[in-house]
């Protein structure tokens, strides 16, 4: 009894919705075309990804085993593994931060098209087009917000930023996204912006940025031991130059004596400048040692998937935002058509 009352009420419910299938088209064809007014306007934008593979140092063959036993179970060791403070598990936060993101506001853009040629930070303050819906609510927001004054010189004070600095390198953080494969260690950047050449341009500077910022963060110790000892090799340069000269003057005033006195300093000012040249010599090479250690500790990054300008736009899907609008409109048109069987379906039968 139960499934032939199911069937009257689905065959009630099919001829209920044939017999107002005109509702059914002026509502779709409503839709459609307040979809279309919708999504047209917003701004096409393009996707530029770069694929990296970083190297990973200081890893014994025991921490290697362990370390891809938890990455095929979805976690990642991190520097707990590498013996390193920042591993690729935490490179999305570093490009979210204020610090990497002012290292790209004075990057030099172009446009595909080549009509705007300036810095990445004027181009997404002066060049970026809005969706026209939009500007009712800008207006009104600029109306409750102060004005402030924007020099065309960029000079950005990071400790204090204003408020349209904020938005803007808001706006540029929004742009970037990074994801780390914790199986393999790849990472990719992906760049999002109106414009394909700026998307593949930026993609390729955030690139070299975080290869530059790594490269820093590995050799930065190794960096200070060359400082050090290129210091100190020069000092004791000057202290051998300074004994030489010394040696030889006197050696050249005093060719023809023969008294033992006269020898004996001679003897000793080339035994003093003999002592300077092997200090210089010991003091060369440890700069030496410590170069090689720069080039040692400098991490090799393969890439991948380089940058290159995208032919397609990524979005918006327009066709798949009007589809969901059409299906969205056709399921409340049925609810609204069957309400009313919908209704008694639920309410209890007084008998």
């Amino acid at each position: 009894m139960e499934i032939k009352n199911d069937q009257v009420y689905i065959l009630t419910v099919l001829k209920r919705i044939k017999h107002k299938r005109k509702l059914f088209l002026s509502v779709s064809a409503i839709t459609f075309v307040v979809a279309c007014l919708l999504i047209l306007p917003v701004p096409r934008y393009y996707a530029c990804e770069v694929v990296l593979a970083p190297e990973i140092n200081n890893m014994s063959a025991g921490q290697n085993s362990i370390s891809n036993i938890t990455s095929s179970l979805g976690f990642n060791l991190g520097s707990a593994a590498t013996g390193d403070a920042i591993s690729p598990d935490i490179y999305p936060q570093l490009l979210k931060s204020n610090d990497f993101i002012l290292n790209l506001v004075n990057c030099r853009i172009k446009t595909i098209d080549n009509k705007i040629d300036t810095t990445y930070y004027q181009y997404m303050r002066l060049y970026q087009k809005n969706n026209p819906l939009l500007l009712p609510i800008s207006w009104i927001t600029r109306l409750f917000t102060s004005r402030e004054k924007t020099q065309n010189n960029l000079r950005i004070n990071p400790f204090r930023l204003t408020k349209a600095e904020t938005d803007i390198l808001s706006k540029i953080e929004g742009n970037i996204t990074c994801q780390i494969d914790l199986k393999t260690g790849m990472i990719s950047i992906a760049v999002t912006d109106q414009d394909p050449l700026v998307s593949a341009t930026m993609a390729d500077s955030v690139r070299s940025q975080l290869q530059l910022f790594i490269t820093r963060y590995r050799t930065s110790k190794a960096q200070r031991d060359v400082d050090y000892y290129k210091k100190l090799t020069a000092e004791a340069k000057a202290g051998y130059e300074r004994a030489r000269q010394v040696y030889g003057s006197y050696a050249d005033a005093n060719t023809d004596m023969v008294l033992e006195s006269y020898n004996s300093k001679k003897d000793d000012l080339e035994n003093e400048m003999q002592l300077k040249f092997n200090a210089y010599s010991a003091m060369n090479s440890q700069l030496q040692a410590a170069r090689a250690k720069v080039l040692e500790k400098t991490p090799a990054f393969t890439v991948i998937k380089s940058a290159t300008v995208p032919t397609k736009p990524a979005g918006p899907k327009r066709m798949i935002f009007v589809a969901i609008m059409l299906l969205l409109s056709w399921i409340a048109t049925t609810v609204y058509i069957i309400r009313d069987l919908f209704f008694a379906l639920l309410t209890p039968d007084k008998d």
